[in-house]
């Protein structure tokens, strides 16, 4: 179970209920997308040329939504079998040291992500079936990271401000901690 984390926070909690918002949104567009794909494929013999196209483009948001959603909720899969091969006392620093870590991989990955979506403006890379640039759809993997990137760097300022789950137990421990 997932406890939001304190009431100085708040104002986050609502910019993700927005972010929770949106993903729906993209979920329903790809959900939508490829079910009316294969209704038509059934009942034409022939699809809709552009509907993998922009299944993909929503997918894309959906993941990247996700992303947010799974750090900002502490649901992301973290492997647990080392979690008391240290002594328990060096557990604030290695807390940091986690977020401090996540920060700069979503951090490195911004900065690749950014590298691309530039590459893909310059290039005036358009899709060929839907006809668009693809820049904007690309654009939301650095600014997911980027942000995923700046949230871990503030759990890693003050490490009371990561949300908490149930231990399991009954137990609310902050995510990471094995106390």
């Amino acid at each position: 179970m997932i406890r939001r984390p304190p009431r100085s926070t708040q104002g986050v909690s609502s910019a993700a209920s927005d972010v929770y918002k949106r993903q729906f949104l993209a979920f329903a567009v790809l959900v939508f997308v490829m079910f009316t794909d294969v209704a038509v494929r059934e009942i034409t013999g022939t699809g809709l040329h552009w509907s993998r196209q922009l299944g993909v483009y929503a997918n894309l948001f959906v993941v990247m939504f996700g992303l947010g959603v799974a750090s900002s909720e502490g649901a992301h899969l973290r492997p647990r079998f080392a979690d008391n091969w240290l002594p328990e006392s060096w557990n604030p620093f290695l807390t940091r040291i986690q977020e401090a870590i996540m920060s700069l991989f979503c951090m490195l990955f911004a900065i690749v992500a950014f590298q691309v979506v530039i590459e893909t403006f310059n290039d005036n890379v358009q899709s060929i079936v839907l006809r668009i640039v693809v820049w904007p759809f690309q654009a939301v993997i650095p600014i997911a990271f980027l942000l995923t990137s700046i949230r871990h760097l503030f759990y890693t300022i003050d490490p009371s401000q990561r949300p908490y789950i149930e231990d399991g137990r009954g137990d609310e421990i902050p995510q990471g901690d094995n106390s």
